[in-house]
This record gives structure tokens, sequence and C-alpha cells, in this order.
């Protein structure tokens, strides 16, 4: 019988790289400290050679078990655009089908197998109950429980058979929050009678039995009424009681982001790390310097040595993690001929079916003149990709509108009366930004409403005809297009209320 393999903290943390391509310093650091898991980010991706290659190399270094990991949800946060852009979860909501789902998820998965990524951060479980929440969202399957469990189950079943691991995300629930964690420190002021009410029950769904989901992430967020002094994250009540006594969960749960300002402008990344595995995580997500990597791999080593982390248990997350590697092989496989165009179809169909007209919005006539109002330039918030440039928002209009002029204005969520002039022509709003209008909006004139992003900006011009899209991504922006043309319906219901 082989020895059991020593442990080192390498085996439990999941870093990044800097770069497109894995450079002689990365690959020794990653070697020399065992290091299994890595996170890719966008700055990492470049062409569809250049990722395969990367992947192949991470591969090499971090052995059969290592694990790369993604945000590849759909709609805005989606990391590898160059294969067939899923729609958004509140997209699948709005449709209601659960095998149209099971699909998206499948494709979403053979995409990354494609590139050779073998651990996806999707589906969102997040319940979006508050339309003020600035970073959940279109990410949610809607504010009813039971819908965001039945399309999210669906969604998984297909990345699983695909062979790509899901993690769902984020424990114990975002989608009631008025604070982005990326830049603060969330409060949800909730009972646990409270949260099994809502925001657990998907989570609760699946936890345990056939169907249960391998790993989960960890919200930064405070519930004070279950853990007064820290987040989710840090709380062994939390994560060490609700999540794996009273959900009975098995699998790896790893942490959000520890460079979020939620955790480390209070913590920092060494002490934060220890806490998160005191608290019942298994793996800590330690992006940063490899300086700052290093200081986590040390404070782990030493919170062993001091007897504030026991080896039993620090052995039992590592094989947890080593239960996932060798369930979902880090193995790269090409479409088979004829997938990806499949994949692709798949997606833009189910974009199309997305589509949303409320208030009576129906296509203006080829003839009207038109003025589309859009901001000039939305850069990457870090968690979404950057919003539709102007160059493709007035692609929406070519050809078919006659006489359209248009308007870039500098911030959309800052619109009033005084933007739009009442000059004959239809003022038809594009907004490509996430967050909500000010409350000067509802006066704007705006005739038709054409919200790409956040749903929750209807709410703002409630006298506004509105579609809304679920996103910008290329088969959202054809369906749409199909839509002003009068050639495609927009008949689906939203999963959110919008009235």
């Amino acid at each position: 019988m082989s020895a059991t393999p020593a442990f080192r903290p390498g085996h439990l943390v999941m870093v990044d790289i800097p770069g497109k391509t894995l450079d002689a310093e990365t690959a020794a650091f990653l070697r020399e400290h065992e290091i299994r898991a890595v996170c890719l980010f966008r700055k990492n991706l470049g062409s569809e050679d250049e990722i395969r290659q990367l992947t192949a190399d991470l591969r090499e270094v971090m052995g059969p078990l290592g694990l790369i990991g993604i945000d590849q949800e759909g709609g805005s946060v989606i990391r590898a655009t160059s294969v067939p852009q899923a729609p958004a979860a509140m997209a699948l909501g709005a449709v209601g089908d659960e095998a149209l789902a099971e699909e998206v998820g499948a494709a979403v998965a053979r995409s990354l197998r494609h590139l050779g990524i073998n651990w996806n951060f999707a589906p969102v479980l997040d319940v979006n109950n508050n339309p003020a929440n600035p970073v959940i969202g279109e990410r949610s399957f809607g504010e009813d429980p039971e819908r965001v469990i039945r399309l999210a189950r669906a969604w998984m079943r297909g990345s699983l058979r695909e062979g790509v691991a899901c993690c769902v995300k984020h424990f114990p629930g975002h989608g009631d929050t008025h604070v982005d964690s990326h830049h603060a420190l969330p409060t949800v002021d909730k009972s646990l009678a409270a949260l099994e009410a809502l925001e657990l029950r998907p989570f609760r769904a699946l936890a345990s039995g056939a169907e249960a989901a391998p790993a989960v992430m960890t919200a930064h967020i405070v519930y004070p009424q279950l853990d007064a002094e820290h987040p989710a994250t840090l709380s062994k009540t939390i994560l060490g009681g609700v999540l794996r006594q009273n959900l009975g969960f098995g699998g790896v749960v790893i942490t959000d982001a520890l460079m979020m300002k939620a955790v480390f402008e209070r913590y920092g990344y060494a002490r934060a790390s220890v806490l998160a595995l005191q608290a019942g995580a298994d793996m800590p997500l330690a992006q940063g310097s490899r300086a700052e990597q290093a200081e986590v791999l040390d404070a782990i080593a030493a919170a062993l040595v001091a007897g504030q982390l026991s080896l039993a248990e620090v052995q039992a997350a590592a094989a947890r993690i080593e239960t996932l590697a060798r369930a979902y092989p880090l193995a790269r496989r090409d479409y088979a001929a004829g997938q990806r165009e499949a994949d692709d179809a798949l997606m833009h169909r189910a974009w199309a079916q997305s589509l949303c007209a409320l208030r009576g919005a129906t296509p203006p006539t080829s003839e009207r003149p038109l003025r589309v109002i859009t901001q000039a330039s939305v850069a990457s918030d870090g968690v979404s990709e950057a919003g539709l440039p102007v160059e493709e928002v007035a692609a929406l209009f070519d050809a078919h509108f006659r006489d359209v002029e248009f308007l870039h204005l500098p911030k959309l969520s800052a619109l009033g009366a005084a933007d739009l002039p009442r000059d004959g022509r239809l003022n038809v709003l594009v907004s490509n930004q996430r967050a909500r209008y000010g409350a000067t909006a509802a006066q704007a004139a705006v005739d038709l409403h054409l919200a790409i992003w956040n749903p929750f900006q209807v709410l703002d011009l409630p006298q506004a005809p509105a579609v809304v899209t679920w996103g910008y991504a290329e088969g959202a922006m054809s369906a749409l297009r199909a839509w002003l043309q009068g050639r495609q319906d927009a008949t689906a219901q939203p999963p959110v209320t919008l009235n």
C-alpha cells in the first residue's frame, strides 16, 4: 500500500496568474508549492490557440488532478467571448424551459472543454428579489426560488454530463443586497427562518442527493442575525453550521475572490484564507501578486503549526478537492464535427426566445425619424464585460431605418428631461450600461426603451414602452435587430417584477 502523500498548503488554494502565457517564474511557483488550481480571467485569454496552449501548459505543470476555473455564466459575465455566447440566466428564466436550460449548460461546457477548462463558476443560485441589486440582476434566473431551482438544476445537469464541474453561488444568497461586495461589505439583516424561506431554498435543493452541486462558492456578506462579526465566507456558523450541517453539503466549498474589498480591506489575504478554512471552506481563492499568494501559503502552514488549523480538517478539504478533480479530469476535448455551429445556433435561438416586450412596445416604422440615445462608452467593471460599443448600437438600426440621429451621452444613469428634445423624432433609449437611472430619468421624453443590460431600469421609466433583452451578446442583438425590423416576436414573460 502506498503512503498517503504529505499535505501541502498549495493543495488547497486557487490562484490567478499574470498574462496570456505561463511564464517560467509562475510555472516554477506552481510546481514548488504543488498548487493544483488556477482561475483564469479576461487578462489571461487571448486567441483560442493561445488559450489552448495556456491550459495545456497548466495541465503539464499541475498534473492530472489540476483544476482550471473560470466565470462563464452567460450574459454579461462571460470571460471567453470567442466561443458561442450563452444567454444570461434571467433570459432563460424568461423562457422558463428546463430542456433549453440543460442544453445551454451543456453547450457552455463543450466550449470550455474545447479550451481545456474543467471548472465553471456557475450557475448562479441567487434569488434576485431586490431590484436595486447592483451586481446580480440578470445573472439570476429570477425572483421565484422554485424557478431558480428548476432551471439551475437543468443547466448544471447539462454541464456535468459534458464533463465540466459546476460551482453554484453565492452562498447563502447575494440576491437581496444594495452593495456590490467587490467594492464594499454588504449586510443582509435576515433571520435564518427568513433565509430558509427564500435565499437558502435553491442551495438546499442542490446541496445533497443525486443531483447535488459538486461545489459551492461563498458570499462576502454579513448576516448579523447569524454571525454579527464575520461575512459568510469567514463564518463558521454559516459555512460549518448552515451549509455543512444543516444543508448537508459534502462537496467543495470555495471562497469568492479574497481580493474583493469586502474582505481584503478588513482582513488581508493571509488572515482571510486561514479564517475561511477555519470556518469550513476547502479552497481560498487567493488572487494577487506572487508575494501575496506566498503569504497565503505561509499563513496556512503557520496556522497548522500553531494548532489554529487541524491537519485532519485540511486533509479532508484536500480530499474533497481531489474527488472533484478526479470526477472532472483536466483534459481538452475538441468540438465534434458541426457541434460548434449547432451550439451557436442554439444560443441565438435561446436569446431570441427570451425577448420581452412591455407596455405595448411595438417596432417603429422604417420611415419614422429616430433619435437613438446611448452611453458613449462603458468599460468593464471587473465582473461584467464592457458594455455594447456605440458602433454596435448603431448597427441595430442600419439599413432598415432611413433617418437616424445618434446621441451619445457621457452617463445614462444621470439621464434627465433636458437631455432629450421633443422635435418630432422618436426618442429611442438603448441602455448599454448596468446602473439604474437617477430620479430625473422619468421626466425624460423616452418613446421606446431598449433595456439591453439591467432589466430593472424599466422601473425608472415607468411610462415608456420597453423591450428587455437580458444582455447584449451577439445573439441578443441579432434578435433585437430582427424585432426592430418586425421579423421577431418578443413574447417571453419576465421572471422578475417589472411593473
